[in-house]
């Protein structure tokens, strides 16, 4: 093989391919990044779960195939100096060349890396930007723990042009509604997706449209070059709409920006798990936090609350994913009494709210 690529198309393609690297691969092959130089360069890793392949331009002068350490080409290529990069196959290097520097990388036996997973069927399309939007607003209420599996993923349910997404680590719900091009009027489909794996996604879309796949227990993502296949969790999940329904007897608005910003000064005076206290009354919510060894804290910001006073508490980047998610100019935070949870959307305008956030309330000391 004997390929000459950009420097910069080379590192930013080796960087998003690499992201899906085991930190600990059960086989040696799996930490490598395998390069397939035909029409154009490849490059593709998986780990048995997920995979990723980016396609990028290159002169290729000899065809062929290598297996390099993936990890290591992606510290290398984004430390070149800003010049075409030369790789050539040499025995059992890689031999990487890009100005005065030279690389000789020794390669792994590319007939025992696994073989990719097929791209299942295409569904239908979605727009980047709101793709990554909806994503962004919902992953953060998934949980981390892995002892929990279905709370790790996000549940889509796609039932037409509309595609619901939700996700819940106990503590929270987060939901979003968008539309999307269905490749058929009949498209419904629900399945649950790793959250992790729809992030780094959302995190790598570089604008166009996103082509989704789903079948035979695997999910994949298309866009501009790049694709990513991933192994779907089982489809058990709450039903988080009921818990989202509930009539509400208080509600309060409030400018999004100037209310995150008050609840980050203020969360700076709060101990590790300690409450964050909002007093709703009327024109005003007063944000407290401290008290303790630290300090205390205190800010006020206007408000419009309908319904009667209230004081509530909320653990304060619980609450924060919520408000950061909302994209009006004023959120509706949405309660009922003190130990009850509040449901935090957008406000409505003439059109339902697409993002919806339910989080529990803490018990105040």
């Amino acid at each position: 093989m004997k390929i000459r690529v950009n420097r910069d198309v080379l590192a930013e393609a080796v960087a998003w391919a690499a992201r899906v690297l085991p930190s600990r691969p059960v086989v040696p092959v799996l930490s490598g990044l395998l390069l397939e130089a035909g029409e154009d360069l490849s490059l593709s890793a998986f780990d048995y779960d997920v995979s990723a392949r980016a396609v990028i331009d290159a002169d290729v002068a000899e065809e062929g195939s290598v297996l390099i350490p993936g990890r290591l080409l992606a510290e290398i290529s984004r430390s070149l100096p800003a010049e075409d990069v030369e790789i050539v196959t040499e025995g059992p290097e890689a031999v990487l060349t890009c100005g005065s520097a030279e690389f000789g990388l020794v390669t792994m036996p590319v007939e025992d890396f696994p073989t990719l997973p097929t791209m299942p069927p295409a569904i239908g399309a979605v727009g980047g930007g709101v793709f990554a939007s909806a994503v962004g607003q919902v992953a953060p209420a998934a949980s981390r723990d892995d002892t929990l599996p279905m709370l790790t993923g996000i549940r889509v349910d796609i039932e037409g042009e509309s595609v619901a997404m939700a996700a819940t680590d106990r503590y929270r719900i987060a939901a979003r509604d968008f539309a999307w091009r269905p490749a058929s009027p009949e498209a419904a489909v629900s399945a649950m997706v790793p959250a992790r794996v729809l992030v780094e996604v959302a995190k790598s879309l570089r604008g166009g449209e996103v082509s989704i796949a789903m079948g035979d227990g695997v999910a994949g993502f298309e866009s501009v070059g790049r694709s990513t296949t991933v192994r779907l969790l089982d489809e058990q999940f709450i039903d988080y709409r009921a818990r989202l329904a509930t009539d509400w007897s208080i509600r309060a608005d409030v400018p999004v920006t100037s209310f995150v910003s008050a609840i980050k000064r203020v969360a700076l005076v709060a101990e590790r798990n300690t409450a964050i206290r909002l007093s709703f009354t009327q024109g005003q919510v007063l944000i407290q936090a401290g008290g303790g060894d630290i300090g205390r804290g205190t800010e006020v910001v206007e408000c419009e609350l309908r319904g009667e006073d209230i004081e509530i508490a909320f653990q304060s980047q619980f609450l924060l994913d919520g408000l950061v998610g909302i994209e009006s100019e004023l959120a509706r935070i949405n309660m009922e009494s003190p130990t009850r949870p509040a449901l935090i959307q957008e406000v409505p305008g003439d059109a339902t709210p697409t993002f919806r956030y339910l989080v529990m309330s803490l018990r105040q000391q």
